[in-house]
Parts: structure tokens; sequence; C-alpha cells
């Protein structure tokens, strides 16, 4: 029996719905990445970091692969940065300015 399409998508954005995960999405926007990137630019314990790549990788929304001795993480499709940047658009569209959030959301100029 198949997953109706409605919980396949709540299940993609339930893996969305933490901040290390958006954070790593985020850099890994610009190219794959090592784990000690990953984790220098993430102040997160090294083992929270895995748990989150090992759901990202689950959801299918990450690669991983070795180059040497180190282990690199890629987005698995141009698609996940697309979703990202209409994240960015739809709390541009939805947000005021609370805070200031959405003055430095314009002024970042990026995705991230």
């Amino acid at each position: 029996m198949s997953v109706p399409l409605y919980q396949a998508k709540a299940e993609l954005f339930r893996t969305l719905g933490h901040p290390v995960r958006i954070r790593v999405l985020e850099l890994l926007q610009d190219g794959p990445r090592p784990v000690r990137d990953l984790l220098a630019a993430i102040d997160v314990e090294a083992s929270n970091l895995s748990q989150q790549l090992a759901v990202l990788r689950r959801a299918g929304m990450v690669t991983s692969y070795r180059d040497g001795p180190l282990v690199m993480y890629a987005l698995s499709t141009p698609d996940v940065a697309d979703l990202l940047a209409a994240g960015r658009r739809i709390l541009g569209a939805v947000l005021t300015d609370r805070d200031g959030l959405l003055d430095e959301l314009r002024a970042s100029g990026t995705d991230r």
C-alpha cells in the first residue's frame, strides 16, 4: 500500500522542521562540504550534527560520499535550494516587521 501524496509532503516538511537541518541545507547550496566544515559553521555538538545529517540522508535531501579521509555532503537535487528560496519568499510575503526580522530578511540579499 502506497503512502498518500499529502502524507509524503507532510513528512518532507517535517524533515525541514529543525533549525540545524535548515542551516545544513543552506550551507550546502554553495556546493558539497565536508562534515568538519559543517561542524565549524554550525554551533552544535558533533553527535547532534550527525543525527541531523542522518535525517536529511534518509529523507533523500542530501547525499554523502567519501573524498579520501573526508565525508562530504551535498544537496541531492537543486530543487532543495529552490525550496529554501521559496521559503524565503513566503516569509517575505507574510511577515510583518516583527522584531526587525523582515528588515534582516530583506537586507541579507541571499537565501540564507
